[in-house]
């Protein structure tokens, strides 16, 4: 007897987990608020994300650093940093494929490479990086889910329509 009044209590719960599962689903369906109010980023995500990789590493920044001060070859900056030179050439390196970098080689001995700034892309890093860190683009929470939204409803449907 014990088990049979486990197995209707089981089968209750269960019922009453589905419809509450319905219910909740339907109230997301009908009362969410429309996509129109969730906004776009400001910012190409994939390259603002490949310049925070990029610039992560505090050597690239500390490279980035003496080349903005102006152009500088690759045996300045490693004795400037303390790096070993193929350490400077790999940092450079990525600093070059992610475009905040230019390198130019010497004309008359092609073994020394001077390194500056890409100033446009400097440029658009610097915009990117401000728009989307842009502390009025903060919003407050909006009541789509949980135990306040119910308080929210009239105003979810009055957007709706």
């Amino acid at each position: 007897m014990a088990s049979c009044k486990t197995n209707r209590r089981q089968r209750g719960w269960v019922l009453l987990t589905e419809i509450a599962g319905v219910y909740i689903f339907q109230f997301m369906l009908n009362y969410s608020l429309p996509q129109e109010d969730i906004k776009s980023p400001p910012a190409n995500l994939r390259e603002l994300s490949r310049w925070l990789k990029a610039l992560a590493e505090p050597s690239r920044l500390r490279l980035l650093h003496l080349i903005i001060q102006g152009v500088q070859c690759n045996c300045e900056l490693g004795s400037e940093t303390g790096m070993a030179p193929n350490l400077t050439s790999h940092h450079l390196g990525v600093l070059r494929e992610i475009g905040l970098v230019n390198a130019e080689r010497d004309p008359v001995d092609s073994r020394w490479v001077y390194y500056s700034v890409n100033r446009a892309a400097l440029e658009k890093l610097t915009d990117a990086f401000s728009a989307f860190f842009d502390p009025d683009r903060i919003q407050p929470r909006r009541l789509t889910c949980g135990p306040q939204a119910s308080q929210c409803l009239p105003e979810a449907l009055s957007r709706k329509s």
